[in-house]
């Protein structure tokens, strides 16, 4: 239920409400609006009900925003499902893996792959990410102009691709599915919102066809190398097996011990990377620009890392001290959710909001819109990480409304690793380098599969602060 504050202070509540957005032109109804501003449009709806009617082309699609409807949707699975024409060209392209596979398959597919998640292996990944932070750190010069938005994504790729496949993987097999990746990132929310787009025998299409292909292939190889490597013991941990992620992919069995084919381990891939990549770096981009935009935070952020690290790479030790920082990166993932949008269809005739919605309708899901009312979060487009704060230290976090990792059996199954990464990565990065952001820079969302900027370029220059992790001297490896 929506719960409001009257003027005496009492709390009523009120059923959610639906409501029809304005402004829908003949045949291709708001998919203009999508395409030019889809932020703001989407933001708009807030204002016409908690279960909103837009048009794509000439079919009406529901918004969700409301969270218990969220969660309703989320959670029912049964009733909405990832089937319709989105879906259906995610997974032409990625493949029927856990981010993009219907009910019917979800289940199993979750069984086999969530031991490899447990909370014990993290620790190892988190080495990784120490590791590849330090490589970065060792890079960087003073005076070097870098995208962070470039380096972020090269940085997390390179951790999800190791994750995955220990040192079994060259540069360049890393650098290409890095490149197809992105094209296929840039190419994915057009074909959502404008199914045509990807008819049209346009450069860009060509280049999306193309990365597809490369992205196949080489993923391909890569899986059938590790299994010849495997069946000979080959290098690794005991027994001469890989300790990785890949390796308990491959172990894993579901309910019936069943193991993954090599099709559907190739499709968990680009779910992975998708999860440990792109979207990992999107929250370190924006936690970063926002940081650079609220000194006063950045300032009380380096004194945590300062005192936290004290000149080393973040890692492990670090992690549960790093409280300010991991507040700043959930308030970041608050204000700019990576997956800011995920389509659900209803397979069958189902209420919400006192509206029924017959079979076939569909519904979107965006936790942009539910991170922006501003009854669920006082001043909404504030950095606040104090917000975060436990209740009773004054703050109200409402965690039922935060949803940048979905809900129910959906809910992303990387979760603490996507965290545990972007704290890892901000902390490092704001305790050894002053980002100065170039003449002219203009920082803006760019909505395609996962928001994240265009572009960030900056200066680098080392910290020359006093404090302990402030030296440039202590840039370099991990100790």
């Amino acid at each position: 239920m929506t719960r409001t504050t009257t003027t005496d202070g009492r709390r009523e509540e009120i059923a959610p409400r639906s409501g029809r957005a304005p402004g829908a032109w003949p045949l291709v109804g708001h998919a203009i609006e999508l395409q030019r501003r889809p932020l703001a449009f989407m933001e708009s709806l807030i204002g016409h009900g908690d279960l909103v009617e837009i048009r794509l082309g000439p079919r009406p699609a529901f918004v969700i925003c409301h969270p218990d409807l969220a969660h309703q949707v989320l959670t029912d699975f049964r009733t909405f499902d990832r089937t319709g024409p989105v879906y259906d060209r995610s997974r032409a392209a990625m493949g029927s893996g856990l981010a993009t596979t219907t009910y019917q398959d979800h289940r199993r597919q979750r069984l086999i792959m969530q031991p490899a998640f447990r909370h014990e292996h993290l620790r190892g990944y988190v080495e990784v990410m120490r590791q590849e932070i330090g490589a970065t750190m060792d890079r960087w010069q003073e005076g070097d102009q870098v995208d962070l938005v470039e380096e972020a994504f090269t940085l997390t790729n390179t951790i999800s691709l190791r994750a995955l496949f220990s040192s079994g993987i060259s540069a360049q097999d890393a650098e290409e599915l890095r490149e197809a990746f992105d094209v296929f990132l840039r190419g994915i929310y057009a074909r959502a919102a404008l199914p045509l787009v990807g008819r049209i025998p346009s450069p860009a299409n060509r280049r999306y066809v193309r990365a597809l292909g490369r992205w196949r292939t080489i993923v391909a190889r890569l899986i059938d190398g590790y299994r010849r490597e495997d069946a000979e013991g080959g290098e690794g941990g005991e027994g001469g097996k890989r300790d990785d992620l890949m390796a308990r992919l491959v172990e894993a069995r579901d309910d019936e011990q069943q193991a993954m084919s090599d099709e559907e381990l190739s499709d968990q891939v680009a779910v992975l990377l998708l999860a440990g990549g792109e979207t990992t770096s999107a929250a370190v981009v924006w936690t970063l620009h926002l940081l650079q935009n609220h000194p006063h935070v950045l300032a009380a952020l380096r004194a945590e890392t300062d005192t936290v690290l004290g000149g080393d790479i973040a890692g492990w030790e670090h992690l549960r001290r790093l409280d300010l920082t991991a507040r700043a990166v959930r308030e970041a993932m608050r204000l700019y959710p990576p997956a800011w949008i995920l389509p659900r269809t209803c397979v069958r005739d189902v209420v919400l909001a006192g509206r029924t919605l017959p079979a076939g309708s569909t519904v979107v899901f965006s936790p942009f819109v539910l991170h922006r009312r501003p009854d669920l979060f006082p001043d909404p487009h504030a950095f606040d990480p104090d917000r975060w704060l436990p209740a009773e230290a004054g703050a109200a976090p409402h965690r039922t409304s935060f949803l940048p990792f979905g809900a129910g059996a959906t809910k992303c199954i990387g979760e603490d690793f996507g965290e545990a990464e972007a704290t890892l990565i901000v902390a490092t990065l704001t305790a050894r380098w002053d980002l100065s952001a170039l003449a002219g820079t203009k920082v803006s969302p760019v909505a395609r599969a996962v928001l994240v900027p265009k572009s960030l370029p900056v200066r680098l220059t080392p910290r020359r602060d006093p404090g302990r992790g402030g030296a440039a001297a202590n840039a370099g490896s991990p100790r």
